[in-house]
């Protein structure tokens, strides 16, 4: 599913809800009357969707002021959602990459602008020009040429990380380089992959040294193997006959830096003090605020709003947006068709972050539960609708798109004879 496009959907509708005036900052007691109107929301949104679960964390001055699970693991198991319940992260994972790169641009280890073969030096692109000019920084906002989701359906048919990455050579660019958008995984991973080589070391080590660890994050993991072997996990869940069913398992390791995190609200706590604190936790200053703030920052155009005159963009690992009575806001969502949902979103101005993860998919119960809440927080009343207007965005993207599938179950006609070897072109 094209999330990029949901969400300048979304984004849309959040700059054509009518401005109210915004404090410069939220009284304590709005943000209590808030959560309160979230945790009864999320009951009910649970109960009127039947997702098996959902789990919330809300870090507010620095102070986390719902951290918090609803619902089952697995469906028809009793075993309960908790802060401590390990959820696959998918493309949560790309903001959380961009985290750990800005703790190696801050270290003097790596730059934003350093050239992908300069740590990659087998690494190839379609044009030889663009091998050569490729910038980290090109691949972390979208901007290479790879058109979306290229390789995605080299993973899905089983090939490994290196043939996936290895072929992406030989995929013409869907645009020229740098001037075009194109959401994309495995280009995206290339970068988490070309910076960890730079220091010598696998990806998923390098996070848990330099990042996890230090944070304290001691249940995140770009391991799929360390997910798996967690008691305290939760199961995908699809619909199947109308039902919630715990059918497929989705091991994302090929695309670690774009897909491949799990974490718990515990950890995920931590990780949103350390962002709104400037990369600064417990008094601790463990990533560069200057490093941080760029891949906070605009760095390609992927939407317009002409009632508002404000565009949407994308940073290193961020969308990034003017919303909310000129409010910045970041953000970014992330899927498993096979079955979860999550969303991270920064209000910076305001100290305030939130994450929602749903062991359910396809819903818009991330987004649509983040929308509310920035609506209780900024107005003190909904705006509207969300969680409904999400969960029919969703909806029809997802009739759109299996519209457009091609059914592979059954064998083409026979083709036409193959010529003879010295027939002429």
């Amino acid at each position: 599913m094209n999330l990029l496009r949901y969400s300048l959907v979304l984004l849309s509708l959040v700059w054509a809800v009518p401005v109210a005036a915004g404090d410069s900052g939220t009284a304590p007691a709005r943000i209590t009357a808030a959560l309160q109107e979230l945790e009864a929301l999320t009951e009910r949104t649970l109960e009127s969707t039947g997702v098996p679960g959902i789990a919330v964390v809300v870090v507010h001055q620095d102070q986390v002021v719902l951290e918090r699970g609803w619902g089952v693991r697995e469906a028809g198991r009793p075993d309960r959602i908790d802060a401590e319940t390990v959820f696959q992260l998918a493309s949560v994972s790309k903001p959380l990459t961009s985290t750990l790169l800005a703790v190696l641009v801050g270290d003097g280890k790596v730059r934003w602008d350093d050239r992908v073969i300069d740590h990659d030096p087998g690494f190839r692109m379609f044009d030889p020009y663009v091998t050569r000019e490729l910038r980290l920084r090109d691949l972390l906002c979208h901007r290479s040429g790879l058109p979306d989701h290229a390789g995605d359906l080299l993973e899905d048919l089983g090939f490994e990380r290196e043939q996936v990455l290895r072929r992406l050579r030989f995929q013409p660019p869907d645009s020229s380089f740098r001037a075009g958008y194109a959401y994309n995984n495995f280009g995206y991973s290339e970068a988490g992959y070309a910076a960890a080589k730079a220091l010598g070391k696998p990806w998923d080590e390098l996070a848990a040294e330099r990042l996890f660890g230090p944070l304290g994050m001691k249940s995140t993991s770009y391991r799929f193997a360390d997910y798996e072997k967690s008691s305290n996990r939760a199961r995908l869940h699809v619909r199947v006959d109308g039902k919630w069913t715990a059918r497929y398992t989705r091991q994302p390791d090929a695309q670690a830096p774009a897909g491949g995190a799990s974490s718990n609200l515990r950890d995920l706590a931590l990780w949103l003090r350390l962002l709104l604190g400037q990369g600064e936790l417990d008094g601790k200053q463990l990533v560069s605020a200057e490093a941080l703030a760029e891949a906070q920052s605009p760095q390609f155009i992927t939407g317009f709003s002409p009632d508002e005159g404000r565009m949407g963009s994308y940073g290193l690992g961020w969308n990034v947006s003017v919303q909310r009575g000129g409010r910045v806001v970041c953000n970014h969502s992330g899927e498993f068709a096979l079955g979860m949902r999550s969303e991270i979103t920064l209000l910076p101005s305001e100290k305030l972050g939130i994450v929602v993860l749903s062991n359910a998919a396809p819903t818009g119960i991330p987004e649509g539960l983040t929308e509310s809440f920035l609506d209780l927080v900024i107005y003190g009343k909904l705006q509207r609708d969300w969680v409904e207007f999400a969960n029919q965005k969703f909806a029809e993207i997802v009739q759109q798109d299996r519209a457009k599938a091609r059914d592979y179950s059954h064998p083409p006609a026979p083709p036409t004879p193959a010529l003879a070897q010295d027939a002429s072109a």
